[in-house]
Parts: structure tokens; sequence; C-alpha cells
């Protein structure tokens, strides 16, 4: 992926990646993080202190792909920190609210770049607040697809496998898998295979062994038959 060039020197902006899990939302972040470290800017990484499926203090991708970060309760609590970053990377953004926006907006004007990761959609396919503000008010939009684990084409929703209330339930492959359009819309209807597929998704099934045949029963001669010979 192409990296945002800065429009104007000493210039803020907004760069959001989203799509659904296991697009590598997360990893694309981390790419661009460690980019900036390498390039030796000051990089002040958040995630919400909610999303604790893998460690408090990294963001840590599906792939096992990591970088340190501070978790926090809601977005405000990120101008505390990021008084002297240049780079602010946020991930899972639609859990810490409206604020975010209003956050996000305030770290530009002081010339810093902000790039946020997080779900566009939530399990039922509508779109995931405030994911969509931001992708309104952002210079550099990224949106990533996923493997639909049902057919194998491109997938930009994530779907619920087991009933639980709630808009917001944190969890990973337990819980949740990606999918296209139409297997998402089917629903229980379509299932993907039992064999457990890979961070990311994954169409690869074991391989089908080929039907054995058993051997037919030998033909006893009928009585009164004589032998030819």
């Amino acid at each position: 992926m192409s990296e945002p060039t800065p429009p104007f020197p000493a210039s803020g902006w907004i760069e959001v990646i989203v799509g659904s899990m296991y697009s590598g939302k997360t990893e694309e972040l981390i790419r661009r993080l460690r980019r900036a470290q390498i390039a030796r800017q000051k990089v002040e990484i958040f995630k919400p202190g909610i999303d604790d499926r893998y460690a408090r203090d990294a963001i840590v991708s599906h792939s096992e792909l990591r970088i340190p970060s501070r978790s926090v309760r809601e977005a405000g609590d990120i101008l505390r920190y990021a008084h002297e970053a240049q780079v602010i990377g946020i991930d899972e953004g639609q859990f810490l609210g409206p604020g975010l926006v209003r956050v996000c907006e305030r770290l530009a004007r002081r010339g810093k770049r902000v790039i946020v990761a997080g779900l566009d959609q939530d399990y039922r396919g509508k779109p995931f607040d405030p994911m969509p503000q931001l992708l309104a008010i952002a210079e550099y939009i990224t949106k990533t697809l996923a493997i639909c684990v049902v057919c194998g084409n491109p997938a930009n929703r994530t779907y619920r496998k087991v009933r639980r209330g709630g808009l917001v339930v944190v969890g990973g492959a337990d819980l949740y898998e990606a999918r296209c359009r139409r297997c998402f819309e089917l629903g229980r209807r379509v299932s993907a295979p039992e064999s457990p597929s890979p961070p990311g998704g994954s169409d690869e099934t074991s391989p089908v062994r080929p039907r054995q045949r058993k051997p037919r029963p030998r033909r006893r001669p009928r009585r009164g038959m004589r032998k030819k010979g």
C-alpha cells in the first residue's frame, strides 16, 4: 500500500483504515507506525482498554504482529499523552465512542499525523459509529478485505457465530468470522468448514479421500453344473 504524503509542511492529517475482522487492519496500522519509528519520528500508540484479547499493553494482530501501546478508557485520554508525539496510532477505534472524532480533529489541527484502524460495520452489517464520521473527515482512507470462510470470495462483513446480546462483544475466531455479502445474508443457512481456518480466513479444507470400493464376494457355482475341462 502506498504511504500518504503530507499535503503541506507542518500540517496534520487523519488516516483511517477500515474493514471487517481478519482483513489485516491492525497489520497495516502496525506497518505504518513502524515505518514512522524507523524515520525517528515520535510515535504514541493507543488502544481501548476493553480490548484485552491478546495483551493489555500492546496492539496485536491476528497473525501475532505486535507493537507496544497504551490502553485508554475513553477517547479524551489520548490528548493527555499525545502532546509531544508527531504520529499517533489508534487501534479498534469503534470502541472509543463519538468523542474520538473531536479528538482526532484536535490532534490534526496541531500538526500531527493521526492513524485510526477499526471496524466500519458491526455484526449486523450496519455502520459502526464513530468510524463513518471519521471516514467523512479523513484525508486518507484504506479499505481492507478479508476472505470469506464459507465460499472464499472477498469478505467485507463480520459475522457473529454465537447469539449474544449487545452491540459490543469482544472476541476472536470463537465468536466471529469474515463473510462476503451473500454468505453474510444467508447467516446460519451456510457454515464454514469444520477444520479451523488460519488467521485472516481461508477457504482451504482437508483433502478429500477417494472412496474405496468393497470387494465383491465370489459367486459360488450352482448345483448340478459341471466344470468344463
